[in-house]
């Protein structure tokens, strides 16, 4: 714990990279759901949703970064990731079952940065 603890803010600097690499999904929304999912959508709407579910995503990857370098926002950044990562996960579970095989990396990564986010949480008692 003492690691996690130690070494919380360099791990939400790599993780919020990670997350903000969905920014490319604004750019390129096809190929940003045949990367996670294995499929694309053609309507003009998707296009749009895409886009702003990409750029919701880059958001918490900035939000983590900002979190790491600014500890009286480290706990919020940390819950609202969490609660982020956790709803998309679920998500997946209960209405894309389907697409569990072809985002199961990203579940599985969010699953650890979940875990690790939560044992932090529990175990940090004030921030200094």
């Amino acid at each position: 714990m003492n690691v996690i603890i130690n070494n919380i803010k360099w791990i939400m600097v790599i993780a919020g990279l990670l997350t903000c690499s969905m920014i490319f999904a604004v750019f390129a929304p096809q190929e940003a759901l045949i990367s996670m999912f294995g499929e694309a959508l053609t309507e003009p709407l998707a296009q749009v949703i895409v886009r702003s579910w990409g750029f919701l995503i880059f958001l918490m990857g900035a939000l983590l970064i900002y979190g790491a370098f600014k500890p009286v926002y480290r706990k919020l950044a940390l819950v609202l990731t969490s609660i982020s990562k956790i709803a998309f996960i679920s998500f997946i579970v209960v209405f894309g079952t389907q697409y569990i095989d072809k985002s199961l990396l990203t579940i599985a990564l969010d699953s650890v940065l979940i875990i690790i986010f939560l044992t932090y949480l529990v175990n940090v008692k004030s921030v200094t």
